[in-house]
């Protein structure tokens, strides 16, 4: 009796064996030239069609080189990439026709397909050891066509407009005339469980991979490495739900990873947030932004959680962008556990003026950023943090605890409220260690600065009201606390060990209220 089930088991085994290799298509056995020769578009299209009509499967690439068009998924397929085995996308653009579905930088578009591309799709993945190559160079060339390079009327500008007639384009206007619209590398559109695994990918044309309102999305363990090259972004999930992006390795031309929800109008007619996202253990080497939201996020942002990362050289870590006109709400984030070295600008930056603007009534076009909580994070850089709010939808409920930097300047805050800074070690020397105003309920708490310019103040605030200053122990310090201006109200400095300091207070302090504070 147990050699028969013992048989039953192998038989069940063997079969499913079987029915794996009947559902694994090696690409090479359809046609396909791996020694760089050829264009193997039409031998791929139809490897997924044969195991798409099997309900599924996965497509092989043995190790070679093997040159295509671009690769349009189906449900239930895996492309399977293995070690050894080089993808390289042509960079003939005709290639790329006809146009199809897209979103470019927020906005709904026709436009070239990308490489790997797919729409209503469910169940699919990318994996493997192997590299794909978008040979990007030829495409870069083309990021800002204007008269002056004679393509303003390209053929294929000319068909991009022809079908993006009543494209909902973004408030700024001149964007299509502005640049070549590039097509994404990897994009998917209203997809249902994606997963890219393991495989490494360089030379984009534009973003690498940009999945657009996708559901449960898995990016796991790859490498990305473009050079300094325009827009070249490395990650770049928009209005996508339950997102996970783990373990991998981001050098790019522009920023590694990138959270978005749409851009205006377009972005505010589709509605659709970027929620539920987890980012951790991964490196980022090269870039303007190590982890960025927007400042396409007119379909809000919300519930986000940054871990465990190392930023080493990007043009700055944590940032945070918006502008006057994009509407959409920032909120609910969690950043900590991160190292930071070498960061060009900021570490951390929190800016809703990335573009000019002028002040304009609360709108669907205002955005907002709030409730925002960095902690445990160190390293070097130029300027440690700015938060910068609009006079009209100050930045609301923000913390910063547990901040480590040797920098050139310190934290800047303007225009924000309901903000605690708690538990930092900064070494800056160019201004003050702490700049607040136009600010109102602000909490600073053990703040520490060993690199003290004698001609600068510890703490500056200007027009700030409802502030508590405590529990703090200046290493050393010429001003403690530094009023510009006459509209500071309600300031409160108690429970400070403030020996090293030479002067308490200076400026107008009508308004200040000392208590419990060594001296």
């Amino acid at each position: 009796m147990k050699f028969y089930y013992l048989n039953l088991l192998l038989l069940s085994l063997l079969f499913s064996n079987i029915t794996l290799a009947q559902h694994t298509i090696n690409v090479l056995d359809l046609g396909a030239k791996n020694d760089s020769t050829g264009l193997n578009t039409d031998v791929i299209r139809k490897a997924i069609l044969q195991a798409s009509s099997k309900g599924g499967g996965t497509v092989y690439f043995p190790a070679g080189k093997y040159i295509t068009g671009p690769i349009h998924m189906k449900s239930n397929i895996t492309l399977f990439i293995d070690a050894g085995a080089e993808l390289h996308f042509s960079d003939n653009f005709d290639h790329y026709l006809p146009m199809v579905e897209s979103r470019w930088e927020g906005t709904e578009v026709t436009n070239f397909s990308p490489f790997i591309y797919g729409t209503d799709l469910e169940n699919i993945a990318i994996v493997g050891r192997g590299k794909i190559d978008g040979h990007g160079k030829n495409w870069w060339k083309f990021s800002e066509v204007d008269v002056r390079n004679g393509l303003q009327n390209s053929k294929w500008q000319l068909e991009f407009k022809r079908l993006n007639k009543d494209v909902l384009a973004p408030d700024l206007p001149g964007w299509v005339e502005r640049g070549f619209l590039r097509p994404p590398f990897i994009q998917f559109l209203r997809c249902n469980n994606l997963q890219i695994k393991d495989i490494t990918i360089v030379n984009s044309p534009f973003w690498t991979i940009n999945p657009q309102y996708c559901e449960n999305v898995l990016i796991d363990g790859i490498t990305i490495n473009n050079p300094p090259s325009p827009n070249s972004d490395g990650i770049n999930p928009e209005s996508c739900r339950n997102v996970r992006i783990a373990n991998s390795f981001i050098s790019v031309g522009d920023d590694c990873i990138t959270i978005k929800s749409g851009k205006d109008r377009s972005g505010r007619k589709v509605n659709i947030p970027a929620e539920n996202y987890t980012i951790t253990n991964c490196t980022m080497m090269r870039g303007h932004g190590g982890v960025v939201i927007g400042s396409e996020m007119s379909g809000g942002v919300k519930n986000i959680v940054i871990s465990n990362c190392i930023f080493d050289g990007t043009d700055r870590g944590i940032r945070m962008k918006t502008a006057r006109g994009r509407g959409g709400v920032v909120e609910n984030v969690r950043v900590s556990n991160i190292v930071m070295r070498n960061i060009r600008d900021q570490a951390i930056v929190l800016d809703m003026r990335y573009a000019k603007g002028d002040q304009e009534p609360v709108s669907e076009r205002t955005p907002k950023f709030k409730d925002i909580f960095i902690s445990n994070v160190a390293g070097s850089t130029n300027r440690v943090a700015r938060i910068s709010g609009l006079e009209e939808m100050p930045i609301e409920n923000i913390s910063l605890s547990n901040i480590n930097m040797q920098a050139t300047s310190g934290i800047l805050v303007e225009y924000a409220r309901k903000i605690s800074l708690y538990d930092i070690q900064i070494d800056v020397h160019n201004t003050p260690t702490i700049q607040a105003s136009n600010a109102e309920f602000l909490d600073i708490q053990k703040i520490q600065n060993y690199n003290v310019n004698n001609q600068k103040s510890h703490i500056q605030l200007e027009n700030v009201s409802q502030v508590n200053i405590s529990n703090n122990f200046p290493f050393k310090s010429s001003t403690f606390l530094e009023l510009l201006g006459s509209e500071n109200k309600q300031i409160t400095v108690h429970n400070n060990n403030l020996k090293n300091t030479t002067k308490v207070t200076q400026g107008n302090t009508q308004q200040v209220t000392l208590s419990n504070n060594i001296q």
